[in-house]
């Protein structure tokens, strides 16, 4: 019998195709896996390679091994259509050493087959949830947003911890959409920019909340920020602010987190955008229940949505930045030389009126803008610091190839922010809080949505050079 099935698989092309395809797509699986232990960095492609290609190609290889003995078995026994024909199928006998050993020997490669896929499908699995796959198989359509999560204060979450969660259905549904943007790529159909926001984004009580405790009483958090003056000796000024974030923890909840008290719920009616807020109704843990208008709602508003973090914080991962905020930062932390005339003021104009085509084009013009601007204005600055403008240069050149991507339509002020409110340096003007507390929304008898500053934050120090309470703070 062992015989006849061997024989079987070499005497038709299809069966031997079908073998010649399974061995060796076991073999570049097993051996590139012993590449990866052995600790060989691929990159994505490589484990996309190895749990998702290949394994496909072992499936199809296998397939066509009985397909093909079929196909022969029947073209025997058409050949044969005068005389007894041959059975089908063979006659397995238990009793007969050579049968239970091809028995045996059949059995043993099924389950080195099950093996070998059941690995594949877990480390495939494993492939399409790392980082890397997401920001880099699709490289053209997630750099930005895998840009900017690796610089961003969730760099080390996973995207499927935030995009996926928790949960078997979570996951399939993710897998079904996912493999619609597969299309969308292949056919190069896919908007530019990505639209936002997604509306069908996995509810935040299931994701954020897994690591985030909204009801803890995290008290008053004060804040410090750094910023240069856009005049000749980029004039160093300083902020401080008592951020108000409360909680509730045992306590009357209170600050910024007052928002997403379990006991209190909000609900609203906007736009597509969520930049445009209509009605926002609030329901109290007494169950009183406030409805706060702003004139006519239209009649293509969308549907009611209860409030929960990303309402606020819509860019907790994927955050861009304006020019003067990125150079603020580069300067405070020493890359970019303070010393050097009217360096604030420059690099915002250079890369705002930036318009180019790739990064490495960006660079280059950035560079040769900012030389030029010294080699005219400042002749002897050039001739003395040309380490110290090269650097510069360099670190703007960084800053448009985080936040600009040509080939997206992509820019620093492209999605909207709403976790502040203009004017604020270190963001875009989005409104952001505005967009309720905007003193526009009011219930029937009058009532309206606060606006006061004392909500959210007490200003301590505001862009001041000499800030008497941030000597007593030395933060």
């Amino acid at each position: 019998m062992a015989r006849k099935f061997f024989a079987a698989l070499t005497q038709n092309p299809v069966s031997l195709v079908g073998t010649a395809l399974a061995v060796a797509a076991l073999t570049l699986i097993i051996s590139l896996f012993i590449v990866q232990m052995l600790g060989f960095e691929g990159g994505p492609y490589l484990g996309i390679l190895t749990f998702l290609v290949l394994p496909v190609f072992f499936v199809a290889g296998l397939l066509l091994i009985p397909i093909g003995i079929v196909r022969q078995r029947k073209k025997a026994a058409r050949m044969a259509e005068r005389g007894e024909a041959p059975p089908l199928f063979p006659v397995i006998d238990l009793n007969k050493d050579t049968t239970r050993k091809s028995v045996v020997i059949f059995m043993a490669l099924t389950l080195l087959n099950i093996i070998v896929l059941a690995g594949a499908t877990y480390k495939g699995v494993e492939v399409m949830d790392s980082n890397a796959f997401c920001g880099l198989a699709c490289h053209s359509v997630m750099q930005p947003e895998h840009t900017a999560h690796q610089r961003s204060p969730h760099s080390r979450v996973h995207c499927v911890d935030c995009h996926i969660g928790p949960g078997a259905d979570w996951f399939v549904k993710s897998k079904l959409d996912g493999a619609w943007q597969m299309v969308a790529v292949t056919l190069d159909i896919y908007p530019r920019p990505i639209e936002t926001p997604l509306h069908d984004l996995r509810p935040a009580r299931d994701t954020c909340e897994q690591c985030h405790w909204p009801t803890k009483f995290l008290g008053d958090k004060l804040k410090v920020e750094t910023i240069y003056a856009e005049d000749e000796a980029n004039t160093e000024l300083r902020s401080a602010r008592l951020m108000k974030i409360g909680g509730l923890q045992g306590r009357e909840s209170s600050g910024i987190h007052w928002h997403v008290d379990p006991d209190i719920q909000i609900r609203y009616r906007s736009d597509e955008s969520r930049m445009e807020i209509y009605d926002i109704e609030m329901t109290q843990a007494d169950g009183t229940v406030k409805l706060f208008l702003a004139g006519e709602t239209p009649a293509d508003a969308g549907d009611w949505r209860v409030m929960d973090c990303v309402d606020c914080h819509n860019r907790p991962t994927h955050i861009y930045r304006p020019p003067g905020a990125e150079i603020d930062q580069l300067m405070a932390g020493g890359r970019i030389d303070t010393s050097l005339p009217f360096m604030k003021r420059e690099g915002v104009r250079i890369i705002e009126e930036a318009d180019y085509e790739s990064h490495e084009e960006a660079r280059i013009g950035i560079t040769a803008s900012l030389q030029s601007f010294y080699q005219e204005n400042y002749p002897e600055v050039y001739a003395e610091n040309a380490g110290a403008i090269m650097g510069a240069a360099d670190a703007l050149g960084d800053i448009y190839s985080w936040n600009v991507f040509p080939h997206m339509n992509v820019r620093w002020d492209t999605y909207p922010d709403h976790s502040g409110h203009p004017p604020v340096r270190a963001r875009q003007d989005a409104p952001g809080c505005f967009r309720c507390h905007n003193r526009q929304h009011q219930t029937a008898d009058g009532e309206r949505i606060s606006r006061s500053c004392d909500l959210c934050h007490t200003i301590l120090a505001q862009e001041e050079e000499d800030s008497e309470i941030l000597k007593v703070l030395n933060p």
